[in-house]
């Protein structure tokens, strides 16, 4: 694994094409361009869109709380918020990660972030009114503050994840899952599933949903930084219906190129997060191995399948 990752460093665009790596001029102009049309990006860009999408569709979210709409609700907030221990905020529009906050319990009239640190009312309230503004979100548009329901991860994370929950991003193309990683947060990426901000990549056997590798700011590591873990034993739990869940995303967003987020909740299962329309390549460095091959199969592969049908000629020709 090292070894493959010092090369990309330094590689050759001969040696990039032998090993199959997708990089970011031909994911925008041969992957993104061609199959996602322009006029559906609101559709995944912003989250709120997306629930509603998935609800007609029947696919299981996190349960929303509620939405802040305009500055004169937030002083609606402490009432509405007095109800619930844990929460999640975060703006439609926002995208890496940027501008959620997790509240993971209580402390008098504070709110706890994931590693204990302290939220005033008035600072939560000052976090949601940046998030009105358009602070965090694409463009810097005026949003919209989703109020969500934390997400209870299952016990088969236990110890792979520090202060967080963690989720699995499947890369989908024309409705077929063909790339898959968990993103395990650590005490860098303050309780959020987000490799820019130091969360772990694990990249996953798409068969079998065990670990093959992992890394953290695109170097190798065989521990979790902060529990010490070894991430190699990772198994993802209810596979088939991850994978499943993460191709009917096809279904919801009309999209070919498609980077689809996956929790796990304790009683609920795999519940569908967000859809990215513009999903990153660091998944190929969590795999070891290129995109191009499995894309390669996809163009091949016969149109109009169900989802599930998707889903089995992906694991009979990968088994």
């Amino acid at each position: 694994m090292s070894s493959f990752l010092s090369k990309l460093g330094m590689a050759s665009p001969k040696f990039l094409r032998e090993k199959g790596i997708v990089g970011m001029n031909l994911r925008n102009v041969h992957y993104i361009a061609r199959n996602n049309p322009r006029n559906l990006y609101p559709n995944v860009d912003d989250k709120y869109k997306t629930k509603l999408l998935c609800e007609k569709h029947g696919i299981a979210v996190p349960e929303l709380l509620g939405v802040c709409r305009v500055q004169g609700h937030i002083s609606e907030l402490k009432d509405f918020l007095s109800k619930y221990r844990c929460f999640v905020i975060k703006p439609s529009q926002g995208s890496g990660g940027k501008g959620i906050m997790v509240i993971s319990g209580r402390d008098g009239e504070y709110y706890l972030k994931p590693n204990g640190k302290k939220v005033s009312h008035e600072d939560l309230c000052r976090h949601v009114s940046n998030i009105l503004s358009g602070l965090f979100s694409l463009g810097g548009k005026p949003d919209v503050a989703l109020v969500e329901d934390q997400i209870k991860f299952t016990d088969d994370f236990e110890g792979f994840s520090y202060e967080g929950v963690p989720d699995i991003r499947v890369i989908v193309y024309k409705g077929f899952p063909v790339m898959a990683m968990t993103r395990l947060s650590t005490s860098n990426s303050d309780g959020k599933a987000n490799l820019h901000q130091g969360a772990v990549g694990v990249g996953i056997d798409i068969t079998t949903g065990e670990a093959l590798r992992a890394v953290q700011f695109d170097r190798p590591i065989e521990l979790h930084p902060d529990t010490g873990k070894a991430l190699s034993t990772l198994k993802i739990p209810f596979w088939k219906d991850v994978m499943l869940l993460a191709a009917r995303g096809y279904e919801v967003s009309q999209m070919g190129y498609l980077g689809v987020d996956v929790v796990l909740d304790q009683q609920r299962g795999p519940l569908l997060l967000e859809l990215n329309a513009r999903p990153g390549l660091a998944i190929q460095m969590a795999n070891g191995e290129g995109l191009a091959p499995r894309l390669n199969f996809v163009d091949n592969s016969p149109a109009n399948l169900s989802p599930q049908e998707r889903v089995d000629r992906i694991l009979e020709y990968w088994n």
